[in-house]
């Protein structure tokens, strides 16, 4: 290398190493709010408390939610809660004083077009107001944790040019096929939502459970409340040989309850035997009157009759050991549970009455048992207060 070659790249050295520099943007100021007293919307029933804020206040760090919670800053309907709560449509939300970053400017969120696509495959009715989706096995409702693809998230495919899009009215279990209701807009999803509240929905559920019910038509009404009971230890830490998992499966898991407990709520249920294979199992028509986490899972587990496939209800109840020693092994162990039919009021006028086939892996178990999925269900008879 020439000394001239050198002296000219020393000079650009040192020129570069003189330029003025940008100076670092400036972070934006945090974004401060007063108490603010808040409902919860139809779409949103069925969220944890962490999601929910996470919703309504993206800047909100989940560590100073959980510190607000503890302090009992943060309240529903007046009562303490933690972070996992499930809330309800119309529950009142007492937010604190918050401090919250700033919002970073939004990310163009990529559709997926094979959403749509997959929506209009599930779909059973549809009119300008609503989408009434038959909701396959295994799909979750909405998103959770470790939970990317999604009923709701789907929905964004569905959005119009100006980012209006379908809402969702209730919720069904991840593993619960069948009968979901969907509003085509917040207007129609909030007077979807009070038919609900105020118990107009008549909402039919098929299950196969393990052994045979008696009386063959009851009534199940029961306090149910979330996770381990008072002076129960579960929740502490893992027992020898359980998993950390399990433990946060019996967190989440529903239980009966007294009345007067924290967190108790009521929940009432009508059943019905359609037809039966003694002593192995029954179909079972069952007609939930009020809507909790779970209620027909745990409703059928506290009468000693768990929902076949049910991972979570009764499997550790000798009576499951024992039916499942019996049931054929050919049988698809996934939830059979099935949201058969939904009627309600249609707030254009009329009425909404749809009805989901049964999914693959219980009509398989129908043809196994020789069930008729055409023949007479008592439950129609079922009382609706």
């Amino acid at each position: 290398m020439t000394n001239g070659s050198q002296k000219r790249k020393a000079r650009a050295a040192q020129k570069h190493a003189e330029a003025p520099k940008a100076a670092p943007k400036p972070a934006a100021a945090p974004v401060r709010t007063g108490v603010q007293t808040l409902t919860v919307a139809p779409e949103e029933a069925g969220m944890r408390l962490d999601r929910w804020f996470k919703r309504r206040f993206p800047g909100l760090a989940l560590s100073h939610l959980a510190k607000i919670a503890r302090k009992g800053e943060v309240r529903v309907d007046g009562k303490r809660v933690d972070t996992a709560t499930r809330l309800e449509e119309g529950n009142v939300v007492r937010v604190p004083p918050l401090t919250l970053d700033a919002p970073d400017v939004p990310a163009v969120r990529r559709i997926n077009p094979e959403d749509a696509e997959a929506i209009r495959r599930m779909t059973l009715y549809e009119d300008k107001h609503v989408l009434v989706l038959n909701k396959p096995c295994g799909l979750a409702v909405q998103g959770g944790s470790g939970t990317r693809h999604h009923i709701d998230g789907m929905l964004a495919s569905l959005a119009d040019e100006k980012g209006n899009r379908p809402v969702l009215v209730h919720r069904l279990d991840r593993d619960t096929s069948g009968v979901l209701l969907i509003a085509k807009n917040r207007k129609i999803a909030a007077e979807l939502g009070e038919v609900f509240r105020s118990r107009k929905a008549q909402k039919i559920y098929w299950a196969l459970v393990e052994g045979v019910p008696k009386p063959s038509q009851g009534r199940i009404s029961l306090y149910l409340a979330k996770g381990p009971g008072m002076g129960d230890d579960r929740g502490a830490k893992p027992r020898r040989g359980e998993a950390a998992k399990d433990v946060q499966a019996n967190r989440e898991k529903m239980r009966v309850a007294k009345h007067g407990e924290d967190d108790a709520q009521h929940s009432l249920t009508y059943y019905a035997i359609v037809d039966k294979i003694a002593p192995k199992c029954a179909w079972l028509s069952m007609k939930p009157l009020t809507g909790r986490t779970h209620q027909l899972r745990a409703h059928a587990e506290a009468i000693g009759h768990p929902i076949f496939g049910d991972p979570k209800y009764g499997k550790e109840d000798h009576r499951r050991r024992d039916a499942m020693h019996v049931m054929p092994d050919n049988l698809d162990r996934k939830l059979h549970l099935l949201a058969r039919r939904l009627v309600l009021p249609h707030p254009a006028g009329g009425m909404i009455d749809v009805t989901a086939p049964l999914p693959e892996h219980m009509q398989k178990t129908w043809d196994a048992f020789a069930f008729d999925a055409k023949q007479y269900d008592p439950i129609v008879e079922a009382p609706e207060e």
